[in-house]
């Protein structure tokens, strides 16, 4: 089950607010995600060039799939929030577990561990941060 919450603003202004989703932390999640963060940050920021708005799309996608993997229990939830501003846009990803993530070396022997590689080339600056009851993964493009 998935529940969207956003305020009402005029496109670029920055949110008190941002526009969160929140999801089970399951795969179905994926697809959702990507679109919320497109849609959230188009709205948020209508000058946003389609090329930043497929990278925001990729950049959830791998921050959603980290977080259901390794950053919760069956059943739990997550949360994706979207703050857009005149050449910049930061998706944030939380989850229950305070464990940060970390980049596995590269190998060509597993189909797996290429997700934080792909934040770092496509991010303008990347990083976690602890919540109450878990953390945030949080990346930035920039256009």
């Amino acid at each position: 089950m998935m529940t969207m919450r956003s305020r009402a603003l005029p496109p670029g202004a920055p949110p008190a607010v941002p526009p969160v989703l929140i999801c089970l932390a399951e795969a179905e999640s994926v697809r959702p995600a990507r679109r919320f963060v497109r849609e959230a940050a188009a709205y948020q920021e209508p000058k946003a060039p389609a090329e930043t708005l497929d990278t925001l799309e990729l950049l959830a996608s791998e921050l959603v799939t980290n977080a259901y993997r390794y950053g919760s229990e069956p059943g739990d939830s997550l949360m994706v929030c979207v703050y857009a501003l005149p050449g910049e846009c930061r998706i944030e990803v939380h989850d229950t577990r305070r464990k940060r993530p970390s980049m596995q070396p590269l190998s060509n022997d597993r189909n797996r561990g290429r997700g934080l590689h792909l934040v770092e080339l496509l991010a303008a600056r990347w990083g976690t941060a602890d919540r109450p009851m878990g953390k945030f993964v949080w990346a930035v493009v920039t256009w």
